[in-house]
């Protein structure tokens, strides 16, 4: 009789499996990080995957266009803050950047915040009524928004970052 205690468990396995993706999310915003282009390429197109998804929510959601445009837009002014405050360096021919702390912590405290409200009010055990609400679609698009606007950003500045060929 195991098929029954599967179901049980499942919201503890997500909650697990959210909060190691969190963690790994946690831990590229501080410190040294090395520069990953086909990464970078990567979490560029799959975000503008989410926010084509998110506009989309956005138009069918009552009450969400303006939510989610306020947040998009002050998240890719948060990514253009956050990509002025990095550090871009080339150490050792390897390129790397070193992240604003103090924006990572910040972003880390909503990630983190909004998953213990959703633990706390049961939002992984049971279904929303009336679809996703304006203000979770508004935290969405600004973590979207932000992390578009600094990858974009990122990768264009990696581009310009050549070998000082004096040092040799």
């Amino acid at each position: 009789m195991a098929a029954p205690a599967l179901p049980a468990l499942l919201p503890y396995a997500m909650t697990a499996g959210i909060g190691l993706m969190y963690y790994r999310r946690i831990r590229r915003q501080f410190g040294r990080q090395p520069w990953q282009p086909r990464r970078t390429m990567v979490r560029i197109a799959l975000l503008a995957l989410v926010l084509a998804s998110l506009v989309l929510a956005g138009i069918f959601v009552p009450g969400a266009a303006l939510a989610v445009a306020t947040a998009l837009a002050l998240g890719a002014a948060l990514g253009m803050y956050g990509i002025s405050q990095t550090r871009i360096e080339l150490v050792d021919g390897q390129r790397s950047y070193l992240p604003n702390p103090w924006i990572g912590g910040a972003l880390s405290l909503l990630l983190v915040g909004r998953l213990a409200w959703r633990l706390m009010h049961g939002g992984f055990v049971q279904a929303q009524p009336g679809g996703a609400s304006p203000l979770t679609l508004a935290f969405a698009a600004a973590l979207i928004g932000y992390y578009l606007t600094y990858s974009i950003a990122l990768a264009l500045r990696m581009r310009r970052l050549v070998p000082d060929s004096s040092i040799a």
